[in-house]
This record gives C-alpha cells, sequence and structure tokens, in this order.
C-alpha cells in the first residue's frame, strides 16, 4: 500500500514514521525540504518536492493524507489538490478541523466522485511508540481502501480506530473528545493546587500523582503525564502560567449552545483558558474598581 503524507510535523512526521515501520510506503511532502530529507533517510520515505509532485507519485484509487494546521493553510493545500484528483481517489483531512468545514469539503469533492474522509486523531507525540486513536468519517468504500493504514497507526489493528460515521463525523467525535480533555485537564489541575496550598501538611504532590495512578477512579493517561511531570519540578517556577486553546474547546462550547446541551464543565474550563491568556486583566482590575466603589475597599497599585 502506498500514500502520501503531506505535513511532516510532529504528528505527520510520527505519522508518516509508524506507517513506514508497519510496511506501507509513505510518499511524504513537506514546506521545509530538511524534514523530507531526513524522514527518508531515516525511514525510507519517498521525497516529494510539491503536493503536485507527491500525488503523480501514486497510482490509482490515490490516497493522500494532510496533516496541516486547521483553517487557511488546509485550505489552500486543499484547493491544489482538488484539480490534480479523479473519482475514486481519496483525501483524508486527520488535522484538527472544524467538522462543518469537513462536510462542506466533503460535498464539494463527491460532485467529482472524490472521497474525503475526516480522521480525528488522538495521541500527540506518543502516538509513534503508542499508537493513534483515529475517529474516521466517510463512506465505507473509502475507509475500506484506508483500513490497512488506519491499522498500522492504530494502537493495535482490532482497535484504537473506527469508523464513526459519515464525512464530519470523525472531527465532530474529535472535537467533542478534546472538549473533554480540557474538563479533565482543568479538574487536576485545581485538585493538584488545593493540596499544594494545604502547606501545613507539607504534601508531596509528586507521591499523591503516582499514588493516584494505582487503582484510583481518577487514573488516566493525563494523571499519568502529570505524575511524570511532578517527579521533576513541583513548583513549576519556570512555566508561564498562561494556557493556550487550539479552538476545539469553542467550537465544543458553541456546539452545546446550538443544541441547546448544558456543558458547565468544558465551557467553564474553556473560559479559564481564556482568563489565563488576558495580559491586561481589564476585568479583574474592573472588579477592584467596583469594590472599591460600593465598599471602598483598598485597591492595590500596579
Amino acid at each position: 500500500m502506498r500514500l502520501a503524507m503531506i505535513g511532516l510535523g510532529r504528528m505527520g512526521g510520527n505519522m508518516a514514521r509508524r506507517l513506514r515501520r508497519g510496511g506501507i510506503e509513505v510518499v511524504g511532502y513537506n514546506r521545509s525540504r530538511e524534514v523530507v530529507d531526513a524522514l527518508a533517510a531515516e525511514e525510507g520515505l519517498i521525497a516529494a518536492d510539491s503536493p503536485e509532485d507527491a500525488v503523480s507519485r501514486l497510482a490509482a484509487p490515490r490516497l493522500v493524507w494532510l496533516m496541516l494546521p486547521a483553517g487557511a493553510v488546509t485550505e489552500s493545500h486543499l484547493e491544489r489538490l482538488y484539480p490534480l484528483l479523479a473519482a475514486g481517489d481519496v483525501i483524508i483531512d486527520g488535522g484538527n478541523a472544524n467538522y462543518h468545514d469537513s462536510q462542506r469539503r466533503g460535498a464539494r469533492l463527491a460532485e467529482q466522485g472524490i472521497h474525503f474522509v475526516d480522521a480525528g486523531t488522538s495521541g500527540g507525540v506518543w502516538g509513534l511508540d503508542n499508537g493513534y486513536c483515529l475517529m474516521v468519517g466517510g463512506e465505507a468504500a473509502a475507509i475500506e481502501l484506508l483500513t490497512p493504514a488506519l491499522q498500522v497507526l492504530a494502537p493495535a489493528p482490532d482497535r484504537g480506530w473506527a469508523h464513526v460515521g459519515p464525512v464530519g463525523a470523525g472531527h465532530f467525535t474529535k472535537m467533542v473528545h478534546n472538549g473533554i480533555e480540557y474538563g479533565m485537564m482543568q479538574a487536576l489541575a485545581e485538585g493538584l493546587a488545593l493540596l499544594k496550598g494545604k502547606t501545613e501538611f507539607d504534601l508531596d504532590l509528586a507521591q499523591i500523582g503516582e499514588l493516584w495512578r494505582h487503582g484510583s477512579v481518577v487514573r488516566s493517561w493525563l494523571l499519568d503525564l502529570t505524575a511524570e511531570a511532578l517527579q521533576q519540578d513541583q513548583d513549576l517556577a519556570d512555566i508561564a502560567p498562561v494556557v493556550a486553546d487550539s479552538g476545539e474547546g469553542r467550537w465544543t462550547a458553541v456546539e452545546a449552545i446550538d443544541q441547546g446541551v448544558a456543558l458547565p464543565v468544558i465551557s467553564l474550563a474553556l473560559a479559564m483558558r481564556f482568563a489565563s491568556q488576558d495580559e491586561t486583566g481589564y476585568a479583574n482590575r474592573l472588579l477592584a474598581m467596583m469594590r472599591n466603589a460600593f465598599g471602598g475597599h483598598a485597591v492595590e497599585k500596579s
């Protein structure tokens, strides 16, 4: 089996490595040629100079997998690919795209008889060794063509990947997955912060994190990663208290509003990320001003 991988960053590069080690031929393209050459030397990847060159090295039905940032970058690459492909070919988007975009792209490609597969992909930098969780949306015929690659990328051929529904369903499932992730991360962070704040007990967070990993109902991969990090550094003095949001949490919150479904934990976790990104703290300054205005409470000067 041979497919093209467009975008060889942290996720795409490791996915290409795992595919090669599983016996799948990979034609790779990345805007940085050095990355392509390194993977060609390390893993036997077939180097391509452009998306057009990558497609030319495939036989029908051609499989082109995109691992690119959501939005304009993915859109521009799809515009380049549309005229290169023919009926029966398959485009797979494994990035964190909005599922509405995936539905739109799938409908456009379907007019040409080209399959579109939206593959929600989880696993991060650990996917190379552990395998990736793949939530795949699309037509059954396209998934059948892609199955050998999915079986290699997943933790095992029979688990860790699933055809979850039609086009859009894969990225929708991944969106909700990431929303849940926001809530889980926030809960762990708050609980550990509360433990650290109880100075009279002089609690060892590394010890407690490791303790919870075994037999506890809160054990999880997120806890594993957190416990391992705390073994190295409990003060985290060198880490700025700023948490970025990739967009998936926002999309999840918007979907909840559209459906009229209450998502208080996920929505509040998203709001806390926004709060961490507020460099001016203007809202908090207003709160201090209000307390001073009605109660005469002192205002701390910066």
